[in-house]
């Protein structure tokens, strides 16, 4: 799966990752093929262990020593990220792709000052002193906007709240003017107010360099507000992508159809008796997957031809899914299957 028009920032191709446990070989991320352009917000949505983020942690190869990344090729400016050595990747971190991680006050040193960590990189991949990279970092804490960006720079994490270290992480991000941005789960923990700046910043800030954005989250209301395109994964396969617009107006996907349908709504029974939608049975054990489809279980829409596994296809321009059901266009939630 290509972007049109030339060769896409970031294109993941066919990589899959597995990791050593007491129950055996599990495999994570099971053959995803994604892809992210220049300017681009690209969301990675799924329930818990669906493996968004083990996706997003083998671009930058960072799966811990139980893990491995079995096979697939994670091309990034033409470059295969896979045939790197370590010295190499350590190169590319921080500078050319940067990430940010979920819990900004377990990902900042707790030792160190603000303006030491946000400026670190910039010391390290720009061969800056440290009066010009405390410069820099100043600049970039007024750019997230902190107050008093200057007097913050010896300030340490606990004197920050969570939206301001969540900043200071997107500074530390910035700071080498990266192509690609990887951001997992940005405002966990943060209140709805501070999670609206948090994303508003973020991607204004990506828009301005042109740099590509992966969203990983599972926060359906923030991609329909902030991504440009959808990858779905269920049990570490992508299961549907398209536009966020195509998405929300007609998942393709019983999968994405289940989810949309979970999402509380203001509308309907105002006195609250309308009943909250949600998906049957429980997310899947990757270390004991059934045969075919991994959703076949949980699937209002499963048939016999789900016990093979379903080849992610184009079924519709710019449209992928992996799904032998096809339901006619608007009719995901309630379609009889049509066989192909």
């Amino acid at each position: 799966m290509t972007a049109a028009g030339g060769a896409p920032l970031l294109d993941v191709q066919d990589l899959s990752v597995s990791f050593r446990t007491d129950r055996g070989l599990v495999r994570a991320v099971d053959g995803v093929s994604l892809h992210v352009e220049a300017g681009e917000t690209l969301a990675i949505v799924g329930e818990s262990g669906s493996g968004k983020s083990v996706t997003a942690l083998s671009i930058l190869r960072l799966i811990d020593t139980a893990g491995s990344i079995d096979g697939g090729r994670i091309l990034f400016d033409g470059e295969d990220l896979l045939r790197h050595d370590e010295a190499t990747m350590r190169a590319i971190r921080g500078d050319r792709i940067a990430m940010i991680f979920q819990e900004p006050m377990s990902s900042l040193n707790p030792v160190l000052t603000i303006g030491k960590q946000v400026g670190e990189p910039i010391r390290l991949h720009r061969g800056s002193v440290w009066k010009q990279a405390y410069e820099r970092a100043a600049e970039l804490l007024r750019r997230v906007r902190i107050p008093d960006a200057s007097g913050r720079l010896k300030d340490y994490p606990h004197h920050f709240s969570g939206g301001m270290r969540q900043r200071a992480m997107i500074a530390m991000a910035l700071a080498c003017r990266p192509r690609l941005i990887i951001a997992d789960e940005p405002t966990t923990a943060l209140d709805v107010t501070v999670q609206a700046q948090i994303l508003a910043l973020l991607k204004e800030l990506t828009r301005e360099a042109n740099s590509a954005l992966i969203l990983i989250t599972h926060d359906l209301g923030v991609v329909a507000r902030y991504a440009d395109r959808v990858a779905v994964m269920y049990a570490g396969r992508v299961v549907e992508t398209a536009t966020a617009r195509a998405l929300y107006a007609d998942p393709r996907h019983p999968y994405t159809a289940g989810l949309m349908a979970s999402i509380p709504t203001l509308d309907g029974d105002v006195e609250g008796s309308r009943r909250l939608a949600t998906i049957p049975g429980q997310p899947p054990d990757l270390a004991a997957l059934p045969e075919g489809c991994a959703f076949a279980p949980r699937c209002p829409h499963a048939f016999e031809r789900c016990g093979k596994p379903p080849p992610l296809e184009e079924t519709e321009a710019g449209r992928f899914s992996a799904c032998h059901f096809r339901p006619p266009r608007g009719g995901a939630r309630g379609a009889s299957p049509q066989l192909e």
